[in-house]
């Protein structure tokens, strides 16, 4: 996934049920990126007609790591997720690209 907004397929059971059932994607997408261009983004690299897109901003999860004397505390890395809806009849062959 090269265009820059999109980095990579979410690839969860729950997200291949629902693109079979639903005609639903998801993606982990640039931290910057607006609902337009993410739909332009897909609608260019597919070949598809993109009906909605919903997405989600993740907070990194908290990680403590502990030695003798000190308790350091980080992140992981926070991400943006987006949940694209396609018009009937379009579907996406996520793993052609891989």
């Amino acid at each position: 996934m090269s265009t820059g907004i999109l980095l990579k397929p979410v690839l969860t059971e729950k997200m291949t049920r629902d693109s079979e059932s639903l005609n639903v994607y998801g993606f982990i997408v640039d931290r910057k990126a607006d609902k337009g261009k993410i739909k332009r983004a897909v609608e260019s690299m597919f070949g598809v007609k993109v009906s909605s897109v919903r997405t989600m901003n993740y907070l990194g999860k908290v990680k403590r790591k502990q030695t003798k004397t000190t308790v350091q505390l980080g992140r992981t890395n926070a991400y943006k997720k987006a949940i694209v809806s396609l018009v009937d009849g379009d579907t996406i062959d996520v793993f052609s690209n891989i």
